[in-house]
């Protein structure tokens, strides 16, 4: 049976608020000294609503950004308890999802193929730009040959 849009809608507008209202408190409320500077990107709500994943990017500059992940998500699932009964209060709700927190390393993913892709592309104009002088080179005389 497919899901109706309406359900769909309202399932996006309890992640997003969800989002909304853990990144406000892991601002400014969470006072863990594991928690790194970090933000939420994603809340996935699970169709029942029962449960939710949380993902957080972790910005670590100078540390080893593993270590700061985990010391992170270890935090974030000691302050769980407190993040679910503040989030009941504030969103007026009778029912908070099982949160579960995940690291995301979407971002870093994607700045490494981004890295890798610069090199490739230096690469290639190198190369392109090695071979091009040396046609150039060949080519020049035959244009300026006379015509006659």
């Amino acid at each position: 049976m497919p899901e109706h849009r309406a359900r769909k809608h309202h399932q996006d507008r309890v992640a997003e608020t969800l989002r909304e209202e853990i990144g406000a408190m892991i601002e400014g409320e969470l006072s863990d000294p594991r928690i790194d500077f970090c933000h939420v990107t994603e809340v996935a709500l699970n169709p029942g609503g029962k449960s939710a994943r949380v993902y957080v990017a972790v910005d670590a500059h100078g540390k080893d950004i593993a270590e700061a992940e985990s010391e992170t998500i270890a935090g974030l699932e000691a302050a769980k308890g407190y993040i679910r009964h503040e989030l009941k209060e504030r969103m007026g709700v009778r029912h908070v999802p099982e949160l579960s927190f995940l690291a995301d390393r979407s971002g870093r993913f994607q700045a490494r193929i981004e890295e890798l892709m610069d090199r490739t592309r230096k690469r290639q104009k190198s190369a392109t730009g090695e071979q091009a002088p040396a046609e150039g080179t060949a080519a020049a005389p035959q244009t300026q040959a006379p015509p006659g």
